[in-house]
């Protein structure tokens, strides 16, 4: 029963962040970018929770970002899907408990992320921008997300504390919902 609590937390948080992204965000940018706190949200899953999970989240949620405001289906949900088991992967390498690690591995996901759908648009979108502009873009939502979660650390903390226990502690993958 936690553990669909847990879901259910979790889905609530994406459309508050998807309000906070179409709305606040568009007020409080940085040289016209917004930080991508999507991204944020499936690093701290798959941090936490695996990256088996944060794959499967970073897809199911990024294919509802694609039917939302996508131009072609499956490129959120790629680059989601990317950066949720990149993020369970470096959880292996580093300590999520310490501030600075926890905005470097943010940071260095947001990098990754955008950097495949930015690939992933080109191919498929034959969209091509300037890659200074790009890299500048880039730059800069990794530095907002990193002070996003200086900001918010307590609560991730707390937040990715509650569902590790949730998810990890049984270790069973295919038992997520009891």
């Amino acid at each position: 029963m936690k553990k669909t609590f847990d879901i259910f937390f979790i889905i609530i948080i994406f459309f508050i962040i998807y309000f906070l992204q179409s709305n606040f965000f568009t007020w409080f940018n940085i040289a016209g970018v917004k930080p991508n706190l999507f991204i944020v949200l499936i690093a701290i899953i798959g941090l936490f929770m695996k990256k088996e999970f944060g794959f499967g989240f970073g897809i199911v949620l990024g294919l509802f970002l694609d039917f939302f405001i996508g131009v072609r289906i499956g490129l959120y949900a790629a680059t989601l899907g990317i950066a949720g088991l990149i993020a369970g992967i470096l959880d292996k390498n580093f300590s999520k408990d310490n501030r600075l690690t926890l905005m470097m591995m943010i940071s260095l996901l947001t990098i990754i992320a955008e950097i495949a759908l930015y690939i992933f648009e080109i191919v498929f979108l034959k969209i091509n921008t300037d890659p200074l502009a790009f890299a500048k873009n880039v730059l800069i939502e990794a530095i907002y997300n990193a002070i996003i979660v200086i900001i918010l650390y307590p609560l991730i903390i707390k937040f990715g504390g509650k569902i590790e226990e949730d998810f990890v502690k049984n270790n069973n993958v295919l038992n997520f919902l009891y």
